[in-house]
């Protein structure tokens, strides 16, 4: 199939007539029916039947759709990717992106050590999720992004930054005074407590899962939850314990809740991303040092 093909094909898919087919990618409908007909004779068997004034897939044409949508999403980054080049590089700009857990504490502390040294760069800043940062970064939609634990990309460097160890966050009254002055908290102590477990699909969330499957605790989750603040904000509210990272923990409020290490040792670390065809600004190296130096201010 030619690209011509492909892209009526989908119109038809999409909308069910030839007529709404041709107004969707803005030709006549007489060159909609052409390239279908060229199209089936290339191929060699037909794609769409007649029935009640729509045209109805075949199967084979249902069969070729699921590939169809992909060479669509494809050519969707590819746009997207030229628009960046097309945009390039703001003179004075820098696109930050992060995840939600270094949004409320390192970032600020961040922000505030890059003013003093660039007032006059306009900082964008995104929170999202690893996925959505790797995606972005690898179609150069922003210049540097801050992640946990992420995975490799061919089109991406990663360097990293600093660690960060598991901490759990207890609201005020669930624990003895024995459990405080102990210093740390394990599975033992949190299987007795009600816990709101982190989604498994995390990062974080597997390796929890992994650890405690390896000390056999009965562990009963009352709420799995996808980012490590609303957990936070939870045993803020008295809802359960939670684990978190520690760049979480430092937004805890001591009136509400216990921050206790947990034990055994669970490191997160933070990592750098940017892409690799590009190269590493003055500013975003900047931002970069001062991300690194919020991470040892926070402990």
């Amino acid at each position: 199939m030619r690209l011509r093909h492909i892209e009526v094909f989908n119109a038809v898919m999409l909308t069910g007539s030839v007529s709404a087919a041709a107004r969707m990618i803005n030709v006549t409908q007489p060159a909609v029916s052409r390239t279908l007909k060229h199209a089936e004779l290339q191929l060699g068997f037909p794609l769409f039947q007649r029935a009640g004034g729509r045209l109805v897939p075949t199967a084979e044409a249902q069969t070729l759709y699921p590939h169809i949508e992909r060479l669509f999403a494809q050519l969707d980054e590819v746009q997207r990717l030229a628009g960046s080049l097309k945009a390039g590089r703001t003179r004075g700009e820098l696109r930050v992106l992060t995840v939600l857990g270094l949004s409320y504490e390192v970032v600020p502390r961040a922000m505030r050590l890059f003013r003093e040294k660039h007032p006059h760069v306009l900082v964008h800043h995104q929170a999202l999720h690893s996925v959505q940062i790797v995606s972005a970064l690898a179609l150069q939609e922003a210049d540097v992004g801050y992640v946990f634990n992420p995975g490799s990309h061919p089109a991406l460097v990663q360097e990293k930054l600093g660690e960060r160890r598991v901490m759990a966050v207890v609201p005020k009254g669930l624990l003895t005074p024995r459990q405080l002055k102990a210093g740390s908290i394990g599975w033992a102590q949190l299987a007795k407590l009600p816990l709101i477990a982190l989604d498994a699909q995390d990062p974080l969330g597997m390796r929890l899962a992994h650890t405690l499957r390896e000390h056999e605790a009965e562990i009963r989750p009352v709420m799995t939850v996808q980012t490590y603040h609303v957990a936070l904000a939870l045993a803020h509210h008295g809802v359960g314990a939670a684990l978190v990272e520690g760049c979480t923990a430092t937004s805890a409020d001591p009136a509400k809740v216990d921050v206790l290490p947990f034990e055994p040792l669970v490191p997160t670390t933070v990592h750098l991303l940017r892409p690799a065809a590009r190269p590493h600004s003055v500013v975003a190296r900047a931002f970069t040092r001062f991300m690194q130096q919020a991470l040892q201010q926070i402990g």
